[in-house]
This record gives structure tokens, sequence and C-alpha cells, in this order.
């Protein structure tokens, strides 16, 4: 919860200063999909996921039930097919998670070479979302860093310009295989 620091100001010989409690504890994630189909605009698809059972051995990070719940959310909400290209998180890496994607026809699924985030969009739409809806903010609690965040990636959701230059800014060039045939 502590501020990702961007511009501020303070009279002339006055150190800015922006109060922050203690850190907390408790966790946040957020998983999210950059999609884009030729012809229809881009979308962004994410999920966040609160972790309150950390202190009693639970995990603090997405697991493969949850990517196995986002991805068929995804396959709903797109209607079509799903080219999923993934970083190299051990749990995109998870068996059950593999056999998960290998028994369904309408995942492909390719990874990104290791220590590529240059590559992966997502990674554009998280600065994207520290730039703006949590820059120089003091979050007083994690319910009001979840609304700011869901807030921050709404706009970006609306906006489908942005989540295109995420994707156009990885370098990449998206094909399809009758187009790689020619």
């Amino acid at each position: 919860m502590t501020p990702p620091t961007a511009r501020t100001w303070a009279r002339r010989g006055h150190t800015p200063i922006i109060p922050v409690r203690g850190r907390s504890q408790r966790r946040l994630s957020i998983a999210a999909l950059a999609c884009c189909k030729q012809g229809e605009r881009s979308r962004l698809i994410y999920r966040p996921k609160r972790h309150v059972d950390h202190k009693r051995g639970g995990r603090r990070s997405f697991t493969w039930t949850d990517y196995r719940e986002l991805l068929t959310a995804a396959h709903q909400q797109l209607g079509g097919p799903i080219v999923l290209i993934w970083d190299n998180l051990n749990v995109h890496k998870d068996r059950r998670l593999r056999e998960f994607i290998d028994t369904h026809g309408w995942i492909t699924c390719y990874f990104l070479p290791a220590y590529a985030p240059d590559l992966n969009p997502v990674e554009g739409i998280w600065s994207l979302l520290r730039r703006s809806s949590q820059a120089n903010t003091a979050f007083t609690d994690p319910d009001h860093l979840m609304r700011a965040l869901r807030q921050g990636l709404r706009e970006i959701q609306y906006h489908s310009n942005l989540v295109d230059g995420c994707l156009a800014g990885t370098g990449l060039t998206l094909t399809t295989s009758r187009q790689q045939g020619q």
C-alpha cells in the first residue's frame, strides 16, 4: 500500500512529505489479459483477488485454479478460441494448469522468453495503472486500494487505444496461420 511517487510540489526550501501509515501485511493480486482480435477493439480482462488468510499458511498469490477461472471467463466473454502468450511465472507452468490447457482445444499457449517483460503487454497496463490511479496516493486501507485499482482498470478498459498502445509497445506483430503460410 506504499504509494508510487510521481510528481509533487512544495514551497521552495520545504521537502514534500506524503504521510503513509505502516505497511500492511494484507495482499492484493490482479491477473490480466490484454486481448486483441483482428477487426475488433482490443479488450482488457482482469480479475482482482484479496488474500485474507495468508497468516494461516494460505497462498499470497494467484493459484492455478484462479488462472483456470480467468481463462474460462475470458473464453466466454470473447466467444472464441484463445491464443495465450504468457510469461514464465511458475504458476503459469504448473502441471495442473498445463493439463487444463492441453485438454481444452480452445486454448493455444506460447511462452515468452525468460526475463522479457518488454514483450508482455500486461506490463504496460501495470505501468499505466501506476502512473494514473495509484500515483501519489497514500491508501488508507486495502479496500481503498482495491477501489482505486478497479477504477483505474475500468478506465483502461474503456479506452481500447490504451490497450492497443500496450500491445504495439511490445513490437510483436500478430499474424494468423493463413498469413504465415503466404
